[in-house]
This record gives C-alpha cells, structure tokens and sequence, in this order.
C-alpha cells in the first residue's frame, strides 16, 4: 500500500483550489472549483505558478484508455512555489521554487522505490491525476491554483531558471533524460539519432549536443529543417521518407531514440545503428513492428522507457540549469488550454505549451 502522511496540520480542506477540469469524454475543460488534501506531515503546498500541456492531457481528458475518472484536473509538468510546509519536511521551505512531475505518490518500500526509481514502483504508482490517491480521493493535476504533495515527489528548481522553462523538464525532458544517462549516451563524440521533433525530441537534441553528441533529426516534415539546424543547432536533418538518405547512414548510429507514436517499421532505424548500439522507444505507438534477424546480427538493443525516479529527475534539473538548456516554449493562459490541446493533437506546437497559470487562472 502507498503511505499517507501521518499528521495533519491545522488548515482544513476546503473547495479553495481552482482548476479547469473536463467533465466527461468530449475533453472540454472549463472552470472547476474542487478541495485539496490537508498538508500532512510530510507535504508540501505548492503555489502552481505554471503548468506544461502533454499528450497525456489528451488521453485522460478524452478518455482514450476508458479508465478517466470525471471531472479530469490534467496537468503533470507542473512548477511553482512553496506556500506551506508540514513539520516533517526537511527538503522544502516556504518561497522555494519547485516542479512535479508525472507521479505523487508510490509504496516507498519496494526495490524500485528504495533505488530512487520509483516510477517503477512494482506495488501502486500514483499519477498526479486521474488516479485513487492513498486517502481515496481522485488525483487532481497542474491546470490549479495549487497541489499538495509529500516531499519526496517534489523537485527543487534553482531560483535563477524560469519556472515556465522548468514546468515541461518534468515529463517531456526527463522522458528522454532518463534513458540516455541509463545507456550512457552521454558520451562526447559518439553519434544519437533523434526520431520525431516534438515536444520530447526536441529535448533530445538539446541534451544530445550538451552532452557532446554529433545529433541528426529524423523527421517526416521537411519544414522543421531549418529550424533544427539552426535554433536546435543539431548537426544533420533527415526526411524519413528519403530511402537514399537513410541508406548513406547504415551502422553510423550509436544510439537512436525514437520519440514517435505512430505505427512505423523500425527497421529502418535498426538497420543504422552500429553493432551493439541502441534504439530506445519513448513513444507509444499501438504496435512496434522489426525484424528480429535485423537485431539479432548486429547484437543489437531495443529498449522501453517512461519518465525517471526522483533521483535523475532531480540530476537533469540541475544539469539544465548548469548547462542552460531551456525547452522552446509557446506561454498561453489557461483560458487557450482548449484550443492548445486541438493544436497539439495537430502537431502544431513548437514545441511545448506552457500554460501561466499564475497569471491567468482566476
């Protein structure tokens, strides 16, 4: 079972936080009143001064997995500033900058949880919305006022890196952060192949150059080219659909991450990966199509990732702000968010929204 903070402080729970939720399958968001957890013991209040708009919106807000639960709060890329502290919280302190990401809760006592991975938590994940939290209320997003979570799920931004640029590292850059340092892809000089420009691949760039990585675009839209070369700055752009190209490129790649989520043969990319190099899907795509002698001859991997446990998480925001990588984002207020969900269905992003919930929800 996941834990519940053991003591509450004397701020009762109200219908003081206010979001946009959508209630029922047609995704629609509109203003929603609802309460928040007491602060526990160990939690901390957070002002949420910004939130990211990931795919993940769409999902549950449009009941896409048939397991939403209405109203929907979405929002899991959330960043902000300390209100309130529980007495047992040692990480925190009130006005400190802070960011969410994509879960609030987990056992704490399997291996996984005990090895800072607790996204892998083998016995109950809590997301950060649309989930039974451990008091059996639902879980409430970052499109809000504010959130309460225990300490543990809480990342500390440096004061000088804007919490807008903070809010999307929180799903989309630890998405790709976490499988390149898991397969050492953060070794100057060796050659990453990126697959798709969005929200997820155009971080992957980032960090493929501020690791020292010779990076090359893969993308089905020839018009992100100059926009990759030189606002990404990645060394070489590829039309997918340019057999030539691709075939020029066989056994170059050390490392392929594969950020698309449309059905697409893997082959291709496998095909350009050097003996024993590594293609890692961070997509979702309904089905993942290769064949296996493409693998098995050149001892190649393919490998499965979601977000990071706290430990990397809280290593790629200090690593971005040391490295002053900032994710290219469009600021919208909350009212946007239903016409910015559309746009992002549509790929017309470049290449995360961000929503000022500060200074727009009120």
């Amino acid at each position: 079972m996941v834990k519940q903070s053991t003591t509450m402080s004397s701020l009762t729970a109200n219908d003081d936080c206010l979001g946009w939720a959508a209630k029922d399958a047609s995704g629609v968001l509109s203003p929603y009143n609802f309460s928040r957890r007491a602060v526990g013991s160990d939690d901390v209040s957070i002002k949420i001064t910004h939130c990211g708009v990931c795919y993940g919106d769409v999902v549950w807000t449009r009941n896409k997995h048939g397991d939403s639960m209405y109203p929907v709060v979405p929002g899991h890329e959330i960043a902000g500033i300390v209100k309130e502290v529980g007495s047992n919280v040692h990480h925190f302190k009130v006005g400190d900058h802070v960011g969410v990401g994509t879960y609030v809760n987990s056992c704490r006592d399997c291996e996984y949880c005990n090895d800072g991975l607790e996204v892998h938590c083998v016995r109950e994940l809590v997301y950060t919305f649309n989930r039974v939290d451990v008091d059996g209320t639902i879980t409430k997003g970052g499109y809000s006022s504010y959130i309460v979570v225990h300490e543990r799920y809480c990342f500390k931004i440096p004061d000088k890196y804007p919490l807008a640029s903070a809010a999307p590292l929180l799903c989309a850059g630890i998405t790709v952060y976490a499988p390149m340092v898991r397969h050492k892809m953060n070794q100057p000089g060796k050659s990453l192949g990126v697959i798709g420009l969005g929200g997820l691949g155009h971080m992957a760039v980032k960090f493929g150059k501020a690791f020292g990585l010779n990076v090359t675009i893969f993308s089905t839209s020839l018009s992100k080219k100059q926009e990759a070369l030189t606002l990404l700055g990645a060394d070489r752009f590829v039309v997918s659909a340019d057999q030539e190209q691709i075939e020029a490129l066989a056994k170059s790649f050390d490392f392929i991450i594969d950020t698309a989520s449309g059905v697409h043969s893997l082959d291709p990319y496998i095909s350009l990966l050097k003996t024993a190099g590594v293609l890692v899907l961070v997509g979702f795509p309904s089905e993942a199509k290769f064949s296996p002698a493409i693998l098995n001859l050149g001892m190649k991997t393919i490998s499965g990732s979601v977000v990071g446990g706290t430990k990397v998480t809280q290593e790629m925001i200090d690593f971005c702000a040391a490295h002053k990588i900032y994710p290219n984002i469009e600021v919208i207020p909350i009212q946007y968010a239903n016409e910015a969900l559309e746009r992002l269905i549509k790929k017309d992003v470049k290449y995360r929204f961000v929503i000022d919930i500060e200074n727009s929800l009120k």
